[in-house]
């Protein structure tokens, strides 16, 4: 599989029109390439960051205020976070639309559907991370809506033993940020560039 994903990132041969530019503006890798930045500066990020209630928010500040290009870096983090989770959706939604899940590709769209959600929940592990007032009572607001629903509680149970904001909650919000999402992420997408060359049903010259 880690074979196939790097032929498919560094191809040995590219038909010419498929280098132009098109109504899909090549979602999926813009995708990926997002997700590598975000690994990269999120691991540079580490080095300030300290995850631990009283400590958070003034780290935020400290990497922002005295390290040199530590704005910079935060910013490029978010940005690149809101531009991963746009461009996913834009993917997910141009494959509905050209009926890119139909067969043989069932296989491939519940792996982009899990990549999707996984997404949207890294987003969400590392909104609270800051530990700011806005940061705070939006966890808040989604640990509540996930209460009212089905095995809800349980789930919440898991993220938050100890209350949004608090020790455990964070450290917990913490690993799953910085270590096991992003280690499924990379996992699916190499699996997912795997059915692609296998189907070749989008590049067939693969």
């Amino acid at each position: 599989m880690i074979k196939e994903f790097l032929k498919h990132l560094f191809p040995r041969a590219v038909l010419e029109r498929n280098l132009t530019l098109s109504y899909t503006f090549c979602l999926g890798g813009l995708a990926f390439t997002c997700l590598i930045l975000l690994v990269g500066s999120g691991g540079l990020l580490l080095f300030y960051y300290q995850p631990t209630p009283p400590a958070a928010y003034p780290s935020i500040l400290l990497l922002e205020s005295s390290v040199w290009g530590g704005r910079y870096l935060r910013s490029l983090h978010r940005l690149a976070s809101h531009t991963f989770l746009v461009l996913i959706m834009l993917h997910t939604l141009r494959v509905v639309l050209t009926g890119a899940y139909e067969k043989p590709r069932q296989m491939n769209w519940v792996i982009g559907c899990a990549l999707f959600f996984l997404a949207v929940f890294e987003g969400y592990t590392g909104y609270l991370l800051p530990m700011d007032q806005l940061a705070l009572w939006a966890t808040q607001t989604g640990m509540e809506l996930l209460h009212i629903m089905p095995l809800g509680g349980a789930l919440r149970s898991v993220l938050v033993p100890d209350g949004v904001g608090e020790a455990m909650s964070l450290l917990r919000f913490y690993v799953l940020h910085i270590l096991m999402i992003p280690g499924a992420l990379l996992l699916l997408s190499a699996l997912h560039f795997y059915r692609i060359r296998k189907n070749k049903g989008v590049l067939p010259y693969l």
